[in-house]
């Protein structure tokens, strides 16, 4: 009898404990869901201000959202990303550092982690730590990201052979052809040799600049500077020439070298026949100054010229025209008023623009300086972006 009023007493007390635990669950539940909701509140008002390009805000209300919900792995990396467009690199790296620091960070979200604080670094220009973060990311899934901003790396640090080795892996995971980027390096390294007076070997890298883009004619120009460095004119010439038969529309950069070479090597009327069937077909005005260079005969200097204007009307055609026009001495000053005048309107139209990205330059260049694009400043100044033949 004892022991069934005890068992009989046992009941109501399990049932109070039972009871008592799930007003305690529940208690808890509303507590973390009101959490949540403040959460979920903070977010969104921070997303409205984000749309809005109310930056300061959406920070404000982000930081708001993870202290009231600190395991929300998706506010971490909105408001680590803010932190980064707003060049607060040290924020947005403590944010992501303080992700990769949870033991239960989910893997995808962790090399999600380590791609932003990739990021994170390279924005602040913390080389180095880039440099090794997005090294480890090259066995994930992230490796063709990582890979690219592994190249942006080298480049901005000139470690060429490094550089060409990732681009050569781009190449074999089927991300399209470095071929003319990896052309590139090889010219920068057969620059570096040649300051280091290592002709040889400045060489072999041309050799092989032009083995990875045979159409590539920087491996030329190269290759006549070092030739002229010899004292070989007239091998340096034949590798201008090259450039003719390789790119046509690239000779008008070359011109005037090749022009002077033609003059060095006791060649002037060869070089102007040369030069003129080039400006035929490839019309620059930095043709018709080296044919003009050439040209002895005043009168015929004023021909070409009236006949390139004539066929080409541009600024930079008129001032040519302009300067070899036979005047009188009183007609002087209204020659020089009208180059002035040409002058001004060439102002901002005589430089090269980049056709990756707009940015201009004053000097044609392999590599822009903006977008970091290789080869996309074409031949001709905006003046005469017109006259290249397709």
């Amino acid at each position: 009898m004892e022991f069934e009023l005890w068992w009989l007493l046992a009941l109501p007390l399990t049932f109070a404990l039972g009871w008592l635990a799930s007003r305690l669950d529940l208690l808890q539940l509303r507590r973390d869901g009101g959490r949540r909701g403040e959460a979920s509140l903070a977010y969104f008002r921070g997303l409205n201000f984000l749309l809005s390009e109310q930056q300061d805000k959406a920070i404000d209300a982000f930081i708001e959202a993870v202290t009231a919900d600190p395991d929300t792995v998706d506010l971490h990396f909105a408001l680590g990303n803010l932190f980064r467009r707003r060049g607060e690199y040290e924020r947005a790296v403590r944010v992501h550092q303080n992700l990769l620091a949870r033991a239960d960070l989910p893997a995808a979200d962790r090399q999600r982690a380590q791609v932003a604080l990739a990021q994170d670094f390279f924005k602040a220009g913390l080389l180095d730590r880039a440099e090794a973060t997005y090294t480890a990311l090259t066995a994930t899934a992230y490796q063709s990201e990582a890979l690219a901003a592994l190249l942006q790396i080298h480049e901005r640090t000139r470690e060429w052979p490094a550089a060409i080795d990732i681009a050569q892996r781009l190449e074999r995971l089927g991300t399209g052809s470095w071929a003319r980027q990896i052309a590139h390096y090889w010219c920068e390294i057969a620059l570096r040799q040649r300051r280091d007076g290592d002709l040889v070997a400045a060489l072999d890298a041309l050799d092989k600049a032009s083995a990875a883009d045979p159409q590539a004619v920087r491996p030329w120009q190269l290759r006549a500077l070092i030739a002229q460095q010899q004292g070989h004119p007239e091998q340096a010439l034949a590798h201008l020439r090259q450039i003719a038969a390789l790119r046509p529309d690239f000779t008008a950069i070359v011109a005037a070298d090749i022009g002077r070479l033609y003059r060095e090597t006791g060649q002037a009327e060869a070089g102007r026949e040369w030069l003129r069937a080039q400006l035929q077909d490839s019309p620059a005005i930095e043709l018709l100054d080296a044919v003009l260079a050439l040209e002895d005969d005043p009168a015929r200097r004023r021909r070409l010229s009236l006949q390139y204007l004539q066929a080409h009307k541009s600024l930079l055609a008129a001032r040519r025209a302009v300067q070899q026009a036979a005047v009188s001495p009183a007609d002087e000053g209204l020659r020089s008023a009208v180059e002035q005048a040409v002058d001004a309107a060439l102002d901002n139209r005589q430089r090269y623009r980049c056709a990756a990205c707009g940015f201009e330059a004053r000097n044609h260049t392999w590599h822009c300086p903006a977008c970091m694009g290789w080869d996309t400043y074409p031949p001709r100044r905006s003046e005469e972006l017109s006259l290249i033949t397709p």
